[in-house]
């Protein structure tokens, strides 16, 4: 078995799929206000509107994503104005995280194995 797809429930779908497909450089061509499907690789990350109102209190899961070069990620972010929740920070077993606030309050990690 295999993880198939994480889907992000909002209430507004444009915003938070700008706000991923700008994180992640992606350009899905689509505005769709329901549903956008931002990546369609081995596991899916989508942007949905179930059509039930969300509280944005979204305080027991998180996305985490591994990037190679955590100091262009992390400018990117202060562009995006996300809440920095924990600036990049060297860990003891040696990767580079750092955590912040999507436009919905999700926690998102980013995590990089610099070398």
């Amino acid at each position: 078995m295999r993880l198939g797809e994480v889907c992000l429930l909002t209430n507004d779908v444009v915003k938070l799929a700008n706000f991923y497909k700008t994180l992640l450089e992606i350009n899905n061509d689509s505005n769709d206000e329901t549903h956008q499907t931002i990546i369609a690789e081995e596991t899916m990350l989508t942007i949905y509107n179930d059509g039930s109102i969300k509280n944005n209190n979204n305080q027991n899961m998180c996305i985490a994503f591994t990037v190679d070069n955590m100091e262009k990620e992390y400018t990117k972010i202060l562009a995006l104005g996300a809440g920095i929740i924990e600036k990049p920070t060297r860990r003891p077993w040696g990767t580079v995280n750092m955590s912040f606030y999507d436009p919905d309050g999700n926690v998102v990690y980013l995590r990089s194995f610099p070398s």
